[in-house]
């Protein structure tokens, strides 16, 4: 852990929090993908293995028909324990969303502070994105484009891969069996 580290996730909330001041999806979308790209290109705490190499991350077109905001149903409690570096770390399921793509658990990422945490898989997986899913909402990095009393807002234009895709020295969180969707979600970052 690092200072660096540190000026990487004050950047990665000023990004979302630049996306939730934003009375436009679409522009914010864009304003998002090149401060990630930024990001990716130049920090030092980068998961790219050649920055230098790197002009922008690949993803779909925006597509408004993916962005919904859905309420929190009631769900089975359940916990998850997901293996990384430093043994496991316990998701606890707090609810459910039913989106018009199928329903996705919500979950309470376990660990000093917590936070919301909605990964998924779709048909997407091994073919034009990573094997292991991406992540719609991790609050812990800051990932939240908002929502209110409404329910949250999940806009799949803003699913990413998680920093094991790029860099083994990451260990991450992967969709558990409730986050698993049938069709094909082309949006968010692609390989």
């Amino acid at each position: 852990m690092s200072l660096t580290l540190l000026d990487w996730r004050r950047r990665t909330h000023a990004m979302y929090a630049a996306v939730r001041r934003s009375p436009d999806p679409q522009d914010a979308w864009l304003g998002w993908r090149a401060a990630r790209d930024r990001l990716f290109r130049t920090h030092p705490d980068t998961p790219l293995l050649e920055p230098a190499s790197h002009r922008e991350l690949p993803f779909a077109p925006y597509d408004p028909a993916l962005r919904f905001v859905a309420p929190v149903l009631p769900a089975e409690p359940a916990v998850h324990a997901v293996p990384v570096s430093e043994g496991t770390v316990d998701l606890t399921r707090i609810g459910r969303v039913e989106l018009p793509v199928g329903p996705l658990d919500v979950w309470w990422l376990g660990g000093y502070a917590g936070g919301l945490f909605v990964p998924f898989a779709d048909a997407t997986n091994r073919d034009t994105t990573y094997g292991g899913g991406r992540y719609l909402l991790d609050t812990v990095k800051g990932a939240d484009l908002g929502g209110g009393e409404g329910g949250l807002l999940l806009d799949f234009n803003f699913a990413y891969h998680p920093s094991c895709r790029y860099n083994p020295r990451w260990s991450c969180p992967l969709a558990p069996a409730g986050n698993r969707l049938d069709v094909p979600i082309v949006a968010g970052e692609l390989l």
